[in-house]
């Protein structure tokens, strides 16, 4: 008898946050006009030790891509169902950093190349409530065939993958044992967009090769990456 109660205690020490969890996301998405998938990754360790993300800033941590796909809602009265959208970032400094100013920074969107002109200007106007400041100097547009995906092992989001056309892509992987190098890793930065619930990731691809922002990259195995979904 004393067996059961202690594994109904430990039971309920997770099984009640995930059914509170679960409420609070119901809830929160009953409550807004637009919702859907994200996934970011920068060039900087986001799920990190202090001792490696200090010797990082400043050194890295200025580009970005983030990406959203809107699985249900309207921006500014524009129905938005099943479109997705890139923003693709270079700052003046790493992002997240107390130390640094990351401004101005300069930005390009890819919008799906199935939305119409005034859904592309719809979700570019998501797009700057969502990242604010990172999307106030955007000085390129242009579209392309977008994929979003994440898999899911209940509410908690584990593999994401988002492809640009031959622009921009981000394919991540859990965290593993492996990803430990100093032991005391955690989330040193956050998403750079606001979500209802994200997870830190590895980017076993992070690229962008398109114009307008002088520069290009190809990352991999990265702990640089967030996925996750979020509701406005």
């Amino acid at each position: 008898m004393r067996k059961l109660s202690i594994t109904l205690c430990v039971l309920a020490l997770f099984v009640i946050p995930a059914l509170a969890n679960d409420h609070d996301h119901a809830k929160a998405k009953a409550n807004v006009q637009i919702h859907g998938e994200y996934i970011e990754s920068r060039n900087a360790d986001v799920w990190v030790g202090a001792c490696f993300a200090n010797a990082e800033i400043g050194t890295v941590g200025d580009q970005a891509i983030m990406s959203w796909r809107i699985a249900g809602g309207s921006w500014n009265g524009v129905k938005l169902d099943g479109l997705s959208v890139v923003g693709v970032v270079k700052a003046a400094s790493t992002l997240g950093s107390t130390y640094d100013n990351p401004y101005p920074a300069k930005a390009m969107l890819i919008f799906d190349s199935k939305a119409n002109e005034e859904q592309r200007a719809a979700l570019q106007s998501f797009v700057q409530a969502m990242g604010g400041k990172l999307y106030e100097n955007i000085v390129k547009t242009t579209s392309a065939p977008i994929s979003l995906e994440i898999e899911y092992q209940g509410e908690h989001p584990i593999v994401g993958k988002m492809k640009a056309g031959e622009i921009a892509a981000i394919r991540t992987r859990l965290v593993s044992d492996k990803d430990h190098i100093c032991g005391h890793e955690d989330v040193f930065f956050q998403p750079l967009a606001a979500t209802l619930h994200a997870m830190p990731s590895v980017a076993l691809v992070d690229s962008f090769k398109g114009e307008g922002l002088g520069v290009s990259w190809t990352l991999s195995e990265k702990r640089s990456a967030f996925i996750g979904t979020f509701a406005r």
